[in-house]
């Protein structure tokens, strides 16, 4: 069930995620204002955004555009260090996609958000979870 999103395991191995753009030509005067940083996200990153939000959309039935309460109904606030340290074997599907999806959202308020948490390794960490969670489901169905 969740192989669109699992299969960016083996994308996110030793890629490069993004890159920040800081606008150095621009001094700041009203002829020249400077461009805020941003993060330009590579290709894969683009794409799995893209799939993040698709499956989200596509499975309104687990209420995750209500990330937020999914988090803090396991514990969890939506904040970084909170995000980073769950401990993921102890939580179902549900809430680790609320997690990555949380994870994207956040990037709306705090450009790097993603790219942080790619670097740091806590999105593959979420992948895996998510992997697992999907193989146990089939070997139950399979009996």
């Amino acid at each position: 069930m969740y192989e669109s999103l699992t299969k960016y395991l083996d994308e996110f191995t030793g890629t490069e995620f993004g890159t920040w753009i800081i606008d150095k030509k621009n001094d700041g005067t009203p002829e020249h204002p400077l461009q805020f940083p941003f993060v330009n996200y590579s290709r894969v990153v683009d794409q799995f955004i893209h799939d993040v939000y698709s499956f989200v959309d596509n499975h309104e039935e687990m209420g995750l555009h209500n990330y937020i309460k999914i988090l803090e109904d396991n514990g969890i606030k939506w904040n970084a260090q909170s995000m980073e340290t769950a401990v993921v074997d102890d939580l179902d599907a549900k809430c680790v996609v609320a997690l990555i999806y949380g994870a994207i959202r956040a990037e709306r308020f705090c450009d790097g958000t993603i790219l942080a948490f790619l670097k740091d390794g806590t999105i593959v960490r979420w992948l895996e979870r998510l992997k697992t969670l999907d193989a146990d489901s089939k070997n139950v169905a399979a009996k």
